[in-house]
């Protein structure tokens, strides 16, 4: 923080933690510490000067954005302001994510179009590597979290403060969406570590997650 401030005596408006490091799913030496800088201007010449500070630490994952911006980019990004909003806590200056109103058009296109757009690249991705199924274990897993981050805005959209825990998460899922939670379960136990799955297991929990996906997109689409 002292550091930011030394950086950027004039122009720092605000520094904000959100996500996970606001929240109970925050694991040390794994999890990002993202932070939200809100500067005057965020011309490259200002930014270069935090490029050594961001260098230092691996899992500092720093956003660089001004007021302006945030409050004219809340029609094309409502989920990240929205995630940003959940879990947040200001550690210098203006609260300036408390003032951000979100449209549910505008969430409920972004989750429709990135739905969408996840489906067709677990299936163009089936295609090249369903000779070895094995090589679908690193993507099903990759795409899992991104899924489900999604998925918890269309829960929003159904008027629902969904959990933040991923666990909880899947239990509304499963309550509202036709999804086979066994298997949703499954392929969380295989992301964390606590279990691990054979190629067989793999190709049908890369199946399932699709199929369920479709039926989603569906329901999304009337929404």
């Amino acid at each position: 923080m002292q550091s930011l401030k030394e950086i950027y005596p004039q122009e720092l408006l605000s520094v904000i933690l959100y996500g996970s490091a606001s929240s109970d799913e925050f694991v040390i030496n794994h999890s990002n510490l993202n932070i939200l800088i809100i500067l005057k201007s965020t011309n490259l010449l200002l930014l270069k000067r935090a490029s050594r500070t961001v260098k230092q630490f691996k899992h500092f994952s720093p956003i660089f954005m001004t007021k302006e911006y945030i409050y004219s980019s809340t029609d094309v990004f409502p989920i990240e302001f929205l995630d940003m909003q959940e879990n947040y806590t200001v550690l210098f200056g203006q609260d300036v994510l408390k003032e951000i109103r979100v449209d549910l058009k505008n969430l409920r296109f972004q989750c429709e179009q990135e739905l969408k757009e996840k489906l067709l690249n677990l299936k163009q991705l089936y295609l090249r590597t369903s000779q070895q199924p094995a090589g679908l274990k690193v993507p099903l897993i990759q795409s899992f979290t991104s899924i489900l981050h999604i998925l918890r805005n269309v829960l929003r959209l159904k008027g629902i403060l969904p959990h933040y825990q991923k666990e909880a998460l899947l239990k509304e899922l499963a309550a509202h969406f036709k999804i086979d939670s066994g298997q949703w379960n499954k392929i969380l136990a295989a992301k964390s570590g606590k279990i691990k799955i054979n190629k067989v297991e793999t190709e049908e929990l890369f199946s399932v997650l699709v199929d369920n996906l479709e039926k989603i997109v569906q329901d999304v689409d009337v929404l």
